[in-house]
């Protein structure tokens, strides 16, 4: 069910410093950069920036292969549905929960390949 932790996504105030500090301590520029994202890939992980994102901090996304019954096991386990399956562009899925902790826990598929 899950592949790893392949996106971390971190709720900003204010994207410019955000991307100044973040492509300071990658070292890499962003990818992706649009007034809604900012994405920026290091090896295999992708860290965002999301000046929309209501989280007190980071979210992981854990990558799986089929969104909608990995979102569904959780919810039978316990989980509080926070966001339904979405696709945010390009094909790719997320969806999130919170635990009993009350932490937000990520679900990215991605499209086919």
């Amino acid at each position: 069910m899950n592949q790893g932790i392949s996106l971390i996504v971190y709720p900003v105030k204010d994207l410019d410093a955000a991307k100044k500090l973040f492509g300071t301590f990658l070292g890499v520029a962003p990818y992706a950069d649009a007034p809604y994202y900012v994405g920026y890939r290091v090896g295999d992980q992708e860290i965002g920036l999301d000046p929309n994102g209501t989280s007190a901090g980071p979210i992981t996304y854990h990558e799986v292969s089929d969104i909608k019954a990995s979102l569904q096991a959780l919810v039978d386990a316990g989980a509080q549905l926070q966001q339904d399956v979405k696709d945010v562009g390009y094909g790719r899925l997320v969806a999130s929960i919170k635990d009993a902790g009350g932490s937000t826990i990520g679900l990215m598929q991605n499209p086919s390949k």
